[in-house]
């Protein structure tokens, strides 16, 4: 066995299993979207599949040579980083619902126990300065 082959027999190796990690890490990240609880954790979670996906990129371009899933795994990194801003700035924008804010305040209330939920502030635009 010369160097060459073991080399490309290790890199084989590291491939598949750096792959089915990353299978495994989608589909716990898919169900963190999918279950919540609020929306912050939504929005975290949808930033983590893309780089998820930035890493199955990054490996695919190892596995294969093809040197192009790289340019294409940088442009999806700023694109899932402009994402992520605006899904923040979103939240903060137009607020999250009450439910979203504290999930067991929310279930405390709905029970009777525990205060009642927080009235929501007023925005800041309508005030003078």
């Amino acid at each position: 066995m010369t160097a060459e082959t073991f080399a490309q027999t290790v890199v084989f190796f590291a491939c598949s299993v750096a792959l089915s990690l990353m299978c495994v890490a989608f589909f716990l990240t898919v169900w963190r979207v999918i279950s919540g609880p609020t929306l912050p954790d939504r929005i975290v979670a949808l930033d983590m599949l893309v780089a998820i996906a930035i890493g199955f990129l990054a490996v695919i371009a190892i596995k294969t040579g093809f040197n192009l899933y790289i340019d294409i795994a940088i442009s999806l990194g700023l694109v899932g980083f402009l994402a992520t801003v605006a899904l923040a700035r979103f939240v903060l924008t137009q607020g999250m619902p009450e439910d979203d804010r504290d999930p067991l305040a929310a279930s405390a209330a709905r029970h009777g126990k525990g205060p009642p939920p927080r009235k929501q502030r007023a925005s800041r635009r309508g005030r003078a300065r």
